[in-house]
């Protein structure tokens, strides 16, 4: 397998020279051990390497961290920390006598229960990054590159990167994003979402929520596949697993927990006052999304029932990881009124709002624009629009309405 290089690395060693510790964040199998790995051989410290999936080593991380860190010390990376919080105040101790940049690499896949003990016991002391999946701008050798709808600032990237056919565009949807299919594209697809469905994400599941029913969770994950690009609809996901609503809301959850999902908040301010309240769902891997759905081909991907809100998901998610790859936290939302009056996705960016719709179409109607005027009595100004679309170029209606192809995201 080869090694694939990722948006974040530059920022992980530059944080390094300037913080004591650095925890990066992330489902399992997104990279971070592998690159944090990779980086711990260029930058030639020595550091010490362990995971807290050994049970040895986290017997003695939890029963006594002090002897822990005397047995792996720093510089050190520490995987799956999140499993020994009684790490965090040895940590602190440690960073407080030595005030050593770069002693601590740490992961973890359980994100927010991670965060409370990061909060509890070493605030100011740790930089937090979150790594998912790969992005396209990763998979193709881009360079990183927060999205924005600067018009000059996309024709020049669109003068770097080819065009992607609608049929090419839909074969990446389909085979996903994750680092090990990715870096080895023999491996077979099915046999690697299944592995990791059952190796991690049920076994994760376990942890933090106790014993599951194997087949009542699948069938719940299979009912968030179906549903992406939509409001949470709890009762449904429910239904479909033949679930208590309370047991629902609590998977969902984990899984954002895990960073298998995340939820786009609607937009909202004291002026807007008729939106509605309830999360959008998206998965950060649409491969992922399209073997829970059992789309066996890409071609099934592209013409099924499901293709325009897939499309929507990767746009979306790509959005979001071009901030992540920055350690920048990307300020979008959804709005949607009582009126069904709605736009896909808003940006929020330099003091403005940049409202997108995101369409598979090769060739959007320019009617589309008209319908951004909605947000025109926020507080915040209305930014440059955009059609995110199938377009096989970058094009505009207006100088404020632009048709932005989504493999240039």
């Amino acid at each position: 397998m080869s090694y694939l290089k990722r948006h974040l690395e530059d920022l992980v060693l530059a944080l390094s020279d300037a913080w004591p510790a650095i925890l990066l964040t992330g489902p399992r199998q997104a990279g971070k051990t592998t690159m944090l790995r990779h980086l711990a051989e260029l930058e030639n410290k020595n550091r010490n390497y362990v995971s807290l999936d050994d049970l040895t080593a986290r017997e003695l991380a939890k029963t006594d961290p002090g002897m822990f860190l005397q047995r792996y010390r720093p510089p050190v990376l520490i995987d799956e920390v999140q499993y020994a919080p009684e790490l965090f105040g040895h940590i602190k101790i440690h960073i407080d006598e030595t005030k050593r940049p770069g002693d601590f690499w740490l992961t973890g896949s359980q994100i927010f229960r991670l965060m409370r003990g990061v909060q509890e016991s070493m605030a100011g002391r740790v930089a937090v990054l979150h790594m998912s999946p790969l992005s396209q701008r990763e998979i193709t050798g881009c360079a990183q590159q927060t999205f924005s709808l600067d018009f000059e600032t996309l024709l020049k990237q669109s003068s770097a990167i080819s065009p992607v056919s609608v049929p090419a565009m839909f074969e990446r949807l389909w085979f996903g994003c994750m680092p090990g299919l990715v870096s080895n594209r023999r491996m077979n697809r099915d046999i690697f979402y299944s592995s990791y469905i059952s190796t991690y994400v049920e076994r994760d599941v376990r942890d933090l929520s106790g014993n599951i029913d194997v087949l009542k969770f699948l069938r719940f994950l299979r009912s968030a596949a179906v549903r992406v690009s939509q409001l949470v609809n709890y009762k449904s996901m429910a239904d479909d697993a033949e679930i208590p609503l309370t047991v629902a809301k609590s998977w969902l959850d984990i899984l954002e927990t895990q960073g298998i999902v995340f939820l786009l908040h609607p937009y909202a301010n004291n002026v807007l006052k008729r939106t509605i309240k309830t999360p959008k769902l998206y998965f950060y891997d649409t491969g992922l999304v399209c073997y829970l759905a059992r789309w066996a081909s890409a071609e099934v991907a592209e013409t099924g029932i499901m293709s325009g809100a897939l499309l929507e998901n990767f746009a979306v998610s790509e959005i979001v990881k071009s901030y992540q790859n920055a350690g920048l936290d990307p300020f979008v939302h959804y709005y949607r009124d009582r009126d069904d009056k709605e736009i896909d996705l808003l940006l929020e960016r330099d003091g403005a709002v940049f409202p997108m719709e995101i369409k598979k179409t090769t060739t959007p109607d320019r009617r589309i624009a008209k319908g951004f005027g909605v947000i025109d009595k926020s507080p915040l100004k209305r930014g440059t629009s955009a059609v995110l679309c199938l377009a096989d170029s970058l094009g505009a209606f207006d100088a404020d309405n632009l048709v932005v192809p989504i493999w240039l995201i």
